[in-house]
Protein backbone atom coordinates (compact mmCIF):
# COMPACT_ATOMS: atom_id res chain seq x y z
CA UNK A 1 0.00 0.00 0.00
CA UNK A 2 2.56 2.16 0.91
CA UNK A 3 4.78 1.55 -2.15
CA UNK A 4 1.88 2.26 -4.37
CA UNK A 5 1.65 5.27 -2.59
CA UNK A 6 4.78 6.58 -3.41
CA UNK A 7 4.56 5.50 -6.75
CA UNK A 8 1.59 7.36 -7.42
CA UNK A 9 3.43 10.46 -5.86
CA UNK A 10 6.54 10.10 -7.36
CA UNK A 11 4.52 9.78 -10.59
CA UNK A 12 2.66 13.07 -9.93
CA UNK A 13 5.80 15.11 -9.47
CA UNK A 14 7.16 13.51 -12.32
CA UNK A 15 3.98 14.95 -14.44
CA UNK A 16 3.96 18.21 -12.41
CA UNK A 17 8.00 18.65 -13.60
CA UNK A 18 7.09 17.40 -17.10
CA UNK A 19 4.03 20.34 -16.89
CA UNK A 20 6.58 23.19 -15.61
CA UNK A 21 9.05 22.20 -18.49
CA UNK A 22 6.77 22.07 -20.88
CA UNK A 23 5.33 25.95 -19.87
CA UNK A 24 9.03 27.24 -19.18
CA UNK A 25 9.91 26.49 -23.20
CA UNK A 26 6.55 28.08 -24.31
CA UNK A 27 7.87 30.47 -22.47
CA UNK A 28 11.13 30.73 -23.70
CA UNK A 29 9.88 30.49 -27.20
CA UNK A 30 7.09 33.56 -26.56
CA UNK A 31 10.06 35.33 -25.24
CA UNK A 32 11.85 34.79 -28.37
CA UNK A 33 9.53 35.42 -30.64
CA UNK A 34 8.54 38.79 -29.08
CA UNK A 35 12.62 39.37 -29.59
CA UNK A 36 12.58 39.18 -33.09
CA UNK A 37 9.37 40.80 -33.51
CA UNK A 38 10.65 44.06 -31.74
CA UNK A 39 14.00 43.85 -33.68
CA UNK A 40 12.37 43.44 -37.29
CA UNK A 41 9.93 46.55 -36.45
CA UNK A 42 13.09 48.66 -34.49
CA UNK A 43 15.17 48.11 -38.22
CA UNK A 44 11.91 48.61 -40.19
CA UNK A 45 11.98 52.14 -37.78
CA UNK A 46 15.38 52.87 -38.36
CA UNK A 47 15.41 52.56 -41.98
CA UNK A 48 12.38 54.76 -42.49
CA UNK A 49 13.95 57.21 -40.50
CA UNK A 50 17.25 57.02 -42.36
CA UNK A 51 15.62 57.10 -45.47
CA UNK A 52 13.41 60.38 -44.39
CA UNK A 53 16.54 61.91 -43.81
CA UNK A 54 18.22 60.85 -47.00
CA UNK A 55 14.80 62.32 -48.81
CA UNK A 56 15.09 65.70 -47.32
CA UNK A 57 18.64 66.42 -47.70
CA UNK A 58 18.05 64.97 -51.04
CA UNK A 59 15.51 67.25 -51.43
CA UNK A 60 17.97 70.33 -50.05
CA UNK A 61 20.72 69.52 -52.71
CA UNK A 62 18.47 70.06 -55.32
CA UNK A 63 17.49 73.56 -53.82
CA UNK A 64 21.03 74.35 -53.15
CA UNK A 65 22.11 73.24 -56.97
CA UNK A 66 19.17 75.16 -58.19
CA UNK A 67 20.55 78.36 -56.50
CA UNK A 68 24.34 77.85 -58.37
CA UNK A 69 25.67 77.91 -62.09
CA UNK A 70 24.18 74.19 -61.73
CA UNK A 71 20.58 75.97 -62.36
CA UNK A 72 17.98 74.09 -63.99
CA UNK A 73 14.44 74.85 -65.99
CA UNK A 74 12.60 72.19 -63.19
CA UNK A 75 9.94 73.80 -60.98
CA UNK A 76 11.95 73.91 -57.80
CA UNK A 77 9.18 75.27 -55.85
CA UNK A 78 7.71 72.23 -55.70
CA UNK A 79 10.70 70.89 -53.08
CA UNK A 80 9.34 73.01 -50.20
CA UNK A 81 5.92 70.87 -49.81
CA UNK A 82 8.14 68.16 -50.39
CA UNK A 83 10.44 68.68 -47.20
CA UNK A 84 7.63 69.77 -45.66
CA UNK A 85 5.99 65.89 -46.07
CA UNK A 86 9.88 64.73 -45.43
CA UNK A 87 11.05 66.65 -42.59
CA UNK A 88 12.42 64.39 -40.17
CA UNK A 89 10.26 65.29 -36.65
CA UNK A 90 13.08 66.58 -34.57
CA UNK A 91 13.43 69.12 -37.47
CA UNK A 92 10.34 69.91 -38.21
CA UNK A 93 9.92 70.34 -34.20
CA UNK A 94 12.21 73.09 -33.86
CA UNK A 95 11.02 74.94 -36.92
CA UNK A 96 7.50 74.34 -35.42
CA UNK A 97 8.02 76.10 -32.23
CA UNK A 98 9.54 79.46 -31.11
CA UNK A 99 12.96 79.55 -33.59
CA UNK A 100 10.49 79.14 -36.60
CA UNK A 101 8.36 81.42 -35.73
CA UNK A 102 10.96 84.10 -34.84
CA UNK A 103 12.68 83.10 -37.99
CA UNK A 104 9.17 83.32 -40.34
CA UNK A 105 8.98 86.96 -38.02
CA UNK A 106 12.09 88.46 -39.09
CA UNK A 107 11.77 87.03 -42.86
CA UNK A 108 8.89 88.23 -43.02
CA UNK A 109 9.92 91.93 -42.27
CA UNK A 110 12.93 92.11 -43.65
CA UNK A 111 11.05 90.93 -47.25
CA UNK A 112 8.27 93.72 -46.01
CA UNK A 113 10.14 97.07 -45.20
CA UNK A 114 14.00 95.93 -46.50
CA UNK A 115 13.42 94.15 -50.03
CA UNK A 116 17.09 95.37 -51.26
CA UNK A 117 18.54 93.49 -47.98
CA UNK A 118 16.26 90.48 -48.91
CA UNK A 119 18.81 88.31 -51.30
CA UNK A 120 16.63 85.76 -53.67
CA UNK A 121 18.18 82.82 -52.76
CA UNK A 122 16.56 82.54 -49.04
CA UNK A 123 13.42 83.26 -50.45
CA UNK A 124 12.12 79.38 -51.03
CA UNK A 125 14.48 78.30 -47.41
CA UNK A 126 12.63 81.10 -45.35
CA UNK A 127 9.10 79.87 -46.97
CA UNK A 128 9.39 76.59 -46.26
CA UNK A 129 9.82 77.88 -42.40
CA UNK A 130 7.34 79.96 -43.04
CA UNK A 131 5.05 76.94 -43.60
CA UNK A 132 6.14 74.66 -41.02
CA UNK A 133 5.47 77.35 -38.48
CA UNK A 134 1.92 78.16 -39.66
CA UNK A 135 0.71 74.86 -41.48
CA UNK A 136 -2.84 73.79 -39.94
CA UNK A 137 -2.47 70.75 -37.87
CA UNK A 138 -4.04 68.78 -40.90
CA UNK A 139 -1.04 69.17 -42.69
CA UNK A 140 1.66 69.79 -40.25
CA UNK A 141 0.37 66.24 -37.88
CA UNK A 142 -2.27 64.55 -39.80
CA UNK A 143 -1.39 64.56 -43.42
CA UNK A 144 2.32 64.52 -42.42
CA UNK A 145 2.55 61.39 -40.88
CA UNK A 146 0.25 59.30 -43.14
CA UNK A 147 0.15 57.68 -46.62
CA UNK A 148 -1.10 60.65 -48.02
CA UNK A 149 1.72 62.81 -47.29
CA UNK A 150 3.78 59.75 -49.04
CA UNK A 151 1.86 59.66 -52.25
CA UNK A 152 1.92 63.16 -52.19
CA UNK A 153 5.98 63.21 -52.12
CA UNK A 154 5.91 60.57 -54.88
CA UNK A 155 4.23 62.49 -56.84
CA UNK A 156 6.20 65.37 -56.72
CA UNK A 157 9.26 63.05 -57.31
CA UNK A 158 7.85 61.65 -60.42
CA UNK A 159 6.87 65.35 -61.71
CA UNK A 160 10.39 66.74 -61.48
CA UNK A 161 12.13 63.70 -62.53
CA UNK A 162 10.01 64.04 -65.91
CA UNK A 163 10.29 67.23 -66.25
CA UNK A 164 14.21 67.25 -65.57
CA UNK A 165 14.46 64.56 -68.24
CA UNK A 166 12.31 66.80 -70.55
CA UNK A 167 14.29 70.00 -69.97
CA UNK A 168 17.52 68.10 -70.38
CA UNK A 169 16.54 67.33 -74.00
CA UNK A 170 15.73 63.51 -72.96
CA UNK A 171 16.19 60.37 -71.18
CA UNK A 172 20.23 59.90 -72.13
CA UNK A 173 21.01 63.19 -71.95
CA UNK A 174 20.25 63.53 -68.36
CA UNK A 175 21.89 60.68 -66.93
CA UNK A 176 25.61 61.81 -69.82
CA UNK A 177 25.68 65.72 -69.51
CA UNK A 178 27.45 66.87 -66.20
CA UNK A 179 24.62 69.14 -65.14
CA UNK A 180 22.16 66.29 -65.72
CA UNK A 181 24.05 63.64 -63.77
CA UNK A 182 23.94 65.71 -60.88
CA UNK A 183 20.27 66.54 -60.97
CA UNK A 184 19.40 63.25 -61.48
CA UNK A 185 20.86 61.27 -58.67
CA UNK A 186 19.27 64.48 -56.26
CA UNK A 187 16.21 63.35 -58.21
CA UNK A 188 16.02 59.58 -58.08
CA UNK A 189 16.55 59.88 -54.35
CA UNK A 190 13.64 61.60 -53.79
CA UNK A 191 11.92 58.56 -54.60
CA UNK A 192 13.26 56.23 -52.15
CA UNK A 193 11.55 57.48 -49.06
CA UNK A 194 7.85 57.94 -50.07
CA UNK A 195 8.25 54.81 -52.33
CA UNK A 196 9.74 52.89 -48.74
CA UNK A 197 6.66 54.02 -46.98
CA UNK A 198 3.54 53.74 -48.80
CA UNK A 199 5.42 49.63 -49.42
CA UNK A 200 4.85 49.54 -45.42
CA UNK A 201 2.07 51.53 -45.49
CA UNK A 202 0.21 48.26 -47.89
CA UNK A 203 2.36 45.39 -45.61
Amino acid sequence: MEKRSYFAMRRHQEMESSLLASDFHDFADAAKKLANHAIKLGGLGFGTTFLEWIASFAAIYLLILDRTNWKTNILTGLLIPYIFFTLPSILFNVFRGEIGNWIAFVAVILRLFFPKHFPDWLELPCALILLIAVAPSLFASTIKNNWIGDVICLAIACYLLQEHIRASGGFKKSFTEANGISNTVGIILLFVYPAWAILLAIL
